[in-house]
């Protein structure tokens, strides 16, 4: 009760009523100042100003027809070796002779390509349908080389045809001769099935790999070329590896989205 007669009294008071009324200290007004510049700035960029990301995403060097595994049509055991890993052979062309109840037969191509892998050695025995070779399908030596990246599904939509693309190569330290440039050339349509891919690439693990955290869609990306480095291709640093690069070769690549302005992520 007490505290509440002083209250009244106060109030009751004349003496404090042409006393002006501070609002906000001199702090207070220079942290409001403040405070409607940087809201004034974050706004003039959220407008005018963009964002780019990047998507990454595991990937091979491979070329655009991509590759098929070459099986035995007969039983038998492998009396030849007739090609060696990386020979490049028309379609129709021997690679291996099998010994056969008939008589000595022979495995040939199914398309012209590249043999990358030989399972099969000089005194094997194969089934029908065993696996043999790989071979990536070429029509020239000189054929172009690309990239295969596999995107999460649900990224596809977002990459761009023509979207700079760098690649890091397994095979290349990236801290000396930098990253290998190219861009994207083509992005599939539907995701990929682990057998599409491994039907694509002739390689059952590198299906398994490139699908293990579900059906990813394929990027295809055509590398830069240029005609001073020893590699062919144009690279972050000046020339690159001294080495030429090859096929098969596991990359990573990161794709350098659309730019976007800030406020297109609040707008619908």
């Amino acid at each position: 009760m007490e505290f509440r007669q002083k209250a009244l009294s106060k109030l009751q008071s004349p003496e404090e009523l042409d006393v002006p009324v501070r609002f906000a200290r001199p702090q207070g007004r220079l942290v409001l100042a403040v405070t409607v510049v940087l809201m004034a700035a974050a706004s003039f960029w959220a407008v005018t100003g963009t964002v780019s990301s990047k998507l990454s995403a595991p990937g091979i060097l491979t070329h655009a027809q991509g590759s098929y595994v070459l099986q035995s049509p007969f039983a038998g055991q492998v009396t030849a070796v007739l090609a060696k890993e990386g020979d490049t052979l028309p379609a129709g062309a021997p690679v291996l002779k099998v010994r056969t109840e008939r008589g000595d037969r022979a495995v040939r191509t199914v398309a012209a390509g590249r043999v990358t892998t030989l399972v099969s050695k000089i005194g094997a025995v194969v089934t029908t349908g065993a696996d043999v070779a790989t071979v990536e399908r070429i029509d020239r030596p000189d054929d172009p080389l690309v990239a295969m990246l596999y995107v999460p599904g649900g990224s596809g939509p977002t990459v761009p045809a023509g979207a700079r693309v760098d690649l890091t190569v397994q095979s290349v330290p990236s801290q000396q001769y930098g990253v290998l440039r190219g861009h994207v050339k083509a992005v599939g349509r539907v995701p990929q099935t682990q057998r599409q891919i491994t039907g694509f690439l002739g390689d059952s693990q590198l299906g398994e790999q490139f699908s293990e955290k579900g059906q990813p869609v394929a990027v295809m990306v055509e590398l830069d070329r240029a005609a001073g480095t020893k590699s062919g291709f144009t690279w972050s640093s000046d020339q690159g590896p001294p080495y030429a690069i090859d096929s098969t070769t596991l990359v990573s690549g990161a794709v350098h989205l659309t730019a976007q302005r800030p406020i297109d992520w609040l707008l619908p």
